[in-house]
Protein backbone atom coordinates (compact mmCIF):
# COMPACT_ATOMS: atom_id res chain seq x y z
CA UNK A 1 0.00 0.00 0.00
CA UNK A 2 1.10 3.63 -1.24
CA UNK A 3 1.45 6.14 1.47
CA UNK A 4 -0.93 7.73 -0.28
CA UNK A 5 -3.22 5.34 -0.19
CA UNK A 6 -5.25 5.80 3.31
CA UNK A 7 -7.69 3.53 5.32
CA UNK A 8 -10.78 3.26 2.96
CA UNK A 9 -8.97 4.44 0.07
CA UNK A 10 -9.00 7.89 1.13
CA UNK A 11 -5.57 9.45 1.10
CA UNK A 12 -4.24 11.24 4.53
CA UNK A 13 -3.82 14.51 1.72
CA UNK A 14 -7.47 14.52 0.47
CA UNK A 15 -9.07 14.12 4.42
CA UNK A 16 -7.00 17.01 5.70
CA UNK A 17 -8.22 19.53 2.32
CA UNK A 18 -11.95 18.05 3.02
CA UNK A 19 -10.98 19.05 7.05
CA UNK A 20 -9.54 22.40 6.34
CA UNK A 21 -11.57 23.39 3.58
CA UNK A 22 -14.42 22.46 5.56
CA UNK A 23 -13.46 24.80 8.63
CA UNK A 24 -12.66 27.86 6.58
CA UNK A 25 -15.84 26.87 4.85
CA UNK A 26 -17.79 27.41 8.46
CA UNK A 27 -15.70 30.71 9.35
CA UNK A 28 -16.90 32.19 5.90
CA UNK A 29 -20.41 31.51 6.92
CA UNK A 30 -20.31 32.99 10.72
CA UNK A 31 -17.52 35.68 10.26
CA UNK A 32 -18.98 38.77 9.68
CA UNK A 33 -15.80 40.74 8.67
CA UNK A 34 -15.42 41.27 5.04
CA UNK A 35 -11.08 40.97 4.82
CA UNK A 36 -11.72 37.12 7.25
CA UNK A 37 -14.35 35.90 5.07
CA UNK A 38 -12.41 36.87 1.32
CA UNK A 39 -9.46 35.35 2.59
CA UNK A 40 -11.11 32.63 3.76
CA UNK A 41 -12.95 32.00 0.27
CA UNK A 42 -9.24 32.53 -1.48
CA UNK A 43 -7.90 29.81 0.68
CA UNK A 44 -11.14 27.21 -0.77
CA UNK A 45 -10.19 28.47 -4.09
CA UNK A 46 -7.16 27.30 -4.35
CA UNK A 47 -7.64 23.91 -2.68
CA UNK A 48 -10.11 23.04 -5.78
CA UNK A 49 -6.80 24.17 -7.70
CA UNK A 50 -5.60 20.81 -6.15
CA UNK A 51 -8.18 18.63 -4.93
CA UNK A 52 -11.64 17.42 -6.10
CA UNK A 53 -14.11 18.53 -3.62
CA UNK A 54 -18.05 17.79 -3.25
CA UNK A 55 -20.81 20.16 -3.41
CA UNK A 56 -22.04 18.86 0.17
CA UNK A 57 -18.66 20.34 1.82
CA UNK A 58 -19.09 23.88 0.45
CA UNK A 59 -22.90 23.79 0.45
CA UNK A 60 -22.92 25.97 3.53
CA UNK A 61 -21.94 28.73 1.50
CA UNK A 62 -25.03 29.24 0.16
CA UNK A 63 -26.79 30.26 3.17
CA UNK A 64 -24.20 32.87 3.42
CA UNK A 65 -24.33 34.29 0.15
CA UNK A 66 -27.17 37.07 0.73
CA UNK A 67 -24.80 38.93 3.36
CA UNK A 68 -21.82 39.16 1.16
CA UNK A 69 -20.36 41.79 -0.66
CA UNK A 70 -20.38 41.12 -4.59
CA UNK A 71 -16.73 40.34 -4.58
CA UNK A 72 -17.16 38.15 -2.07
CA UNK A 73 -20.25 36.70 -3.87
CA UNK A 74 -17.82 36.15 -7.07
CA UNK A 75 -15.45 33.96 -5.27
CA UNK A 76 -18.60 31.73 -3.79
CA UNK A 77 -19.91 31.16 -7.28
CA UNK A 78 -16.58 29.91 -8.43
CA UNK A 79 -16.26 27.77 -5.39
CA UNK A 80 -19.94 26.26 -6.14
CA UNK A 81 -18.98 25.84 -10.21
CA UNK A 82 -15.43 24.36 -9.26
CA UNK A 83 -17.76 21.24 -8.08
CA UNK A 84 -19.05 20.84 -11.52
CA UNK A 85 -21.89 19.00 -9.33
CA UNK A 86 -25.50 19.71 -10.96
CA UNK A 87 -27.15 20.18 -7.89
CA UNK A 88 -25.02 23.45 -7.55
CA UNK A 89 -26.76 25.23 -10.53
CA UNK A 90 -29.98 26.21 -8.40
CA UNK A 91 -27.82 27.78 -6.23
CA UNK A 92 -25.75 29.81 -9.05
CA UNK A 93 -28.94 30.65 -11.48
CA UNK A 94 -30.22 33.05 -9.24
CA UNK A 95 -26.88 35.67 -9.67
CA UNK A 96 -27.00 35.13 -13.42
CA UNK A 97 -29.69 38.51 -12.91
CA UNK A 98 -27.36 40.06 -10.30
CA UNK A 99 -27.24 44.05 -10.32
CA UNK A 100 -23.11 43.48 -10.28
CA UNK A 101 -21.84 42.92 -13.81
CA UNK A 102 -18.88 40.93 -12.05
CA UNK A 103 -21.37 38.95 -10.54
CA UNK A 104 -23.63 38.17 -13.36
CA UNK A 105 -20.40 36.78 -14.89
CA UNK A 106 -19.02 35.03 -12.29
CA UNK A 107 -22.17 33.13 -12.20
CA UNK A 108 -21.89 32.85 -15.83
CA UNK A 109 -18.84 31.09 -16.24
CA UNK A 110 -19.51 28.29 -13.24
CA UNK A 111 -22.95 27.34 -14.70
CA UNK A 112 -21.22 26.86 -17.74
CA UNK A 113 -18.05 24.67 -16.24
CA UNK A 114 -21.02 23.05 -14.75
CA UNK A 115 -22.62 22.02 -17.57
CA UNK A 116 -19.31 21.31 -19.83
CA UNK A 117 -17.95 19.41 -17.25
CA UNK A 118 -16.57 15.96 -17.48
CA UNK A 119 -17.11 13.72 -14.45
CA UNK A 120 -13.84 12.34 -14.62
CA UNK A 121 -12.57 15.20 -13.90
CA UNK A 122 -9.95 15.04 -10.75
CA UNK A 123 -8.97 18.53 -10.51
CA UNK A 124 -10.17 21.62 -11.20
CA UNK A 125 -7.57 23.97 -13.52
CA UNK A 126 -9.74 27.04 -14.43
Amino acid sequence: MSSAAGLGGTSPVRETARLVVGRLVSLTVNEPVTWVRESALNAVSEAFNHHRLSLNLVKPLAAAMPTMEAEILGHTIYILGATHAPKALPMIEPFLNHPDQDVREEARLAAAEITASNPEDTIHNS
